[in-house]
């Protein structure tokens, strides 16, 4: 083993013990600063400090920091001439990005930015990532699927719209863990979970030795202190949380596992590892495009009596519905994916359905549940999700493409 990943394993250990002091001494600060939030599915209403994921964050970017001297030191004092000056270059922009969306995701903690703004600045914070790729990799080519061969050749360009994929990748990145949250652990262990696989399929692929193992290098280098930091806070963050990581570290993690995955230059594999996430968004698409009305907290609803989480709902007029929305509910309830009762109200023109979140469809197939059974369940739906994942990647693509 490399003696810089070593050091890099070594630095990760106390990563980890930085941030779990650095969280307990630093929660009562978070209080003091207005920065906290009320455990809806708890009796207590104590109060829980929030945005604790920029402490994560942070403490990240200091052992990143301290590593690049581990990494290029020995480089830059053996071959001054042919320093890998475009390694470097991914470092810096890597921790360039990681950056940005801190400070974007501890200003949404603090000001509630509004979604508009949420989708495009993590565009924009992209721009240094997708810059970098398109000087030191520049490659705009799919391989095409051997069915399809005789029609489109063994590979396509795609040109600037290769470039448009990899920025949507961030986008959806960035926002996809903050749609699927909510409950105690549920951010952290998905990122967790992630990490773990997108680190073992970096490790695969540089035991293999088939291609060049640079960019797998690079994203293990920047994943191990990510889980690392990761893990510590999700000791925190567990049930019963002592602390919500807040939109701070949904936002980082997403950047991160974006920009390991385009210039580690695997963007379209990174997707597979996020399957939960992709099926959160599209069963939330009717929401989070208003066609059916989103209440601000799509929460699962606490049930004092049972101590568990129920799905929560959402009431509205099926007749002040546009097309898309009617056709969302009717669709979505034909397939068994939402729980919808009609004739409500004194007119009984009302109906109410779920929220569409995947932790409420969860609830639906399990029905109530208390929240930590709930949040293992989703996990384990994430771990079986990377499992299919590495099934895609490996067999099933041996049998469609050239590999």
């Amino acid at each position: 083993m490399p003696s810089d990943l070593w050091c890099l394993i070594f630095l990760s250990v106390g990563a980890y013990f930085v941030t779990c002091r650095l969280i307990a001494k630093f929660r009562d600060v978070f209080v003091r600063a207005n920065l906290f939030g009320i455990d809806l599915c708890k009796s207590t209403g104590a109060e829980v400090p929030e945005a604790v994921g920029v402490l994560c964050g942070c403490v990240y970017l200091v052992c990143m920091f301290l590593f690049i001297p581990a990494r290029f030191g020995q480089d830059f004092i053996q071959q001054k001439e042919n320093f890998p000056h475009h390694e470097l270059v991914e470092y810096i922009t890597a921790l360039l990005g990681v950056t940005c969306i801190l400070l974007l995701g501890f200003a949404d903690d603090v000001l509630d930015v509004p979604w508009r703004v949420k989708l495009l600045l993590p565009a924009i914070a992209a721009l240094p990532i997708l810059l970098v790729y398109y000087a030191t990799f520049d490659t705009t080519f799919v391989m095409v699927p051997k069915p399809l061969h005789p029609v489109l050749g063994q590979s396509l360009d795609l040109g600037w719209g290769y470039y448009l994929y990899m920025g949507m990748v961030v986008v959806f990145s960035t926002n996809a863990i903050n749609i699927l949250a909510g409950i105690n652990g549920l951010e952290c262990g998905q990122s967790v979970v992630i990490a773990i696989s997108v680190l073992i399929f970096n490790s695969v692929e540089v035991f293999m030795g088939e291609v060049s193992t640079h960019p797998h290098m690079f994203s293990i280098h920047l994943l191990l202190p990510f889980i690392a930091t990761s893990a510590a806070l999700l000791r925190y963050n567990w049930y019963p949380a002592q602390v919500f990581v807040g939109d701070t570290f949904c936002y980082f993690s997403g950047m991160l596992f974006a920009t390991v995955g385009i210039l580690g230059h695997f963007s379209k594999t990174l997707l597979l590892f996020f399957i939960p996430q992709v099926i959160n968004f599209v069963y939330s698409v009717p929401q989070v495009f208003r066609f059916v009305p989103c209440p601000r907290h799509r929460l699962p609803r606490y049930n004092k009596v049972t101590n568990n989480i129920e799905m929560s709902t959402v009431r509205f007029k099926e007749s002040d519905l546009k097309f898309l929305g009617r056709a969302s509910v009717s669709i979505l309830e034909s397939l068994g994916l939402l729980a919808v009762t009609r004739n409500l109200g004194e007119n009984k023109d009302f109906i109410e359905c779920n929220n569409f979140t995947l932790v409420n469809l969860v609830l639906k197939f399990f029905g109530p549940m208390h929240e930590q059974s709930t949040t293992i369940i989703i996990l384990l739906i994430q771990l079986l999700c990377s499992c299919v994942a590495f099934a895609i990647r490996y067999p099933l693509a041996r049998l469609f493409y050239d590999v």
